[in-house]
């Protein structure tokens, strides 16, 4: 009886073990998703930046500025995704957040920039002079709002849902102004909801430069990207969260009024971000709600030869501490993120459209996202056949690391992606 006994209570321990193990596990592998804003519009006003050189002074400014930090987790895997109001955020600062961050590791915090032509240099341009207007202090400000939001959302964590759905946004939002029609119209959106099925985060991947304002009218803002924050979230789609995509040489806001002048105000920055938010709630919709989505992050170094004199002297005068190696390369980290079906691929600059439209095909999601001036931003990333070869893109010539910057990037992102895992349930192609 007492052998009987025994046995029993061995039977009943060894349940419970095997019961504490299986939650365990369950737990482990349960998604889970948060999202936290800091408000970094400065204080006092400071000059915008809109590009290479001197910045602008302001008189007044509208909306806010924000930095944003939506953390995915699944199987021990966690990754975080990061967007700042800003022209760049160059990888100097990105590893400043990432060194006041717990819980996530460095390589898996991407951090990307809206391309805003309205908010402070994050860059130290100099002017001729050499002298530089940036505000050190304020960006150490925005580093630690930065990692303070990524550092809430690792406390945050929920169980939740998401939805990925790939469409065209529809309307007048974007155009190419070099050639027309040479931009990709495909919107990309992940909504996370929580298990009553309730939205509270949605990422919305795009292609435009948000310079409605732009620089010289005196305004610091967050152009386009405010207004549709404001939507997504009056909308009830959650918090809104942006990643730029393709949007060099020179995809744009379509602000062009009637005699084809640009209409630069508030009012049209709040009609074009309603309705891309309004686009990308409806392609959103119809989207299956995905439960327990695999997640997957890696990460690769790629270096970069700097051949371009004028970005030369901003690494070398900027006060923010970039490095060249000793054969004048710079070093970015690229990451490839799978979620579900869906694949991301960050680029350290402004790709081309052709790159993009390139880049998505030879992926291997079912969506493929690219997120644009991401972990570093490092100006337009042209391949050498169009490299000073168009009298229309002298500009993006002189901001391009050189001939080869998108011939670099194209063969060593993909081969990355050939290496990394592919997205579940997506067939090889």
């Amino acid at each position: 009886m007492r052998t009987t006994r025994c046995s029993l209570i061995f039977v009943l321990c060894a349940i419970t073990l095997l019961l504490c193990l299986f939650r365990a596990e369950t737990a482990m592998a349960e998604f889970r998703a948060a999202i936290a804003i800091r408000d970094v519009t400065p204080d006092a006003l400071l000059p915008v930046s809109g590009g290479v050189g001197p910045t602008h002074p302001v008189s007044r400014k509208i909306g806010r500025l924000t930095v944003r930090a939506l953390t995915l987790e699944n199987n021990g895997t966690r990754v975080t995704i990061c967007s700042t109001d800003f022209l760049g955020f160059p990888g100097v600062l990105c590893d400043k957040v990432r060194a006041q961050v717990d819980g996530i590791p460095p390589e898996n915090i991407l951090i990307g920039a809206t391309h805003n032509h309205s908010g402070p240099d994050c860059y130290g341009f100099p002017d001729r002079t050499g002298k530089t207007t940036v505000d050190l202090k304020y960006l150490d400000s925005v580093c630690a709002k930065l990692a303070e939001a990524i550092n809430e959302t690792v406390a945050r964590l929920r169980p939740a849902l998401v939805k990925i759905a790939t469409g065209k946004a529809r309307g007048k939002i974007a155009y190419n102004y070099y050639a027309e029609q040479l931009y990709d119209p495909r919107c990309d959106v992940i909504q996370i909801l929580d298990r009553r099925r309730k939205p509270f985060a949605m990422l919305v991947n795009y292609a435009c430069h948000p310079e409605i304002i732009g620089p010289d009218q005196g305004i610091l803002c967050p152009d386009f990207v405010g207004p549709l924050y404001d939507r997504i979230q009056e909308r009830s789609g959650g918090a809104g969260i942006f990643m730029n995509g393709a949007l060099g040489g020179m995809v744009t806001a379509d602000c062009r009024g009637p005699d084809g002048k640009d209409i630069q105000t508030w009012d049209e920055c709040v009609r074009i971000g309603s309705l891309l938010a309004d686009e990308a709630l409806r392609i959103a919709a119809e989207a299956p709600i995905r439960e327990n989505p695999g997640l997957y992050c890696a990460n690769t170094i790629i270096r970069f030869p700097v051949e371009n004199d004028m970005l030369r002297a901003i690494v070398e005068l900027s006060p923010l501490g970039f490095v060249l190696d000793e054969v004048g390369c710079v070093s970015t980290r690229v990451n490839i993120v799978n979620l579900a079906d869906a694949q991301i691929l960050t680029i350290p600059g402004e790709a081309l459209p052709n790159m993009g439209y390139y880049l998505k095909r030879k992926m291997h999601g079912r969506h493929n996202l690219l997120f644009g001036l991401t972990n570093d931003a490092f100006g337009y990333m042209m391949t050498r056949v169009d490299w000073n070869s168009f009298e229309r893109y002298d500009y993006i010539t002189r901001t391009c690391l050189g001939e080869m910057t998108g011939d670099i990037f194209i063969e060593e992102a993909l081969k990355f992606v050939d290496a990394c895992l592919r997205p579940e349930n997506t067939p090889v192609r």
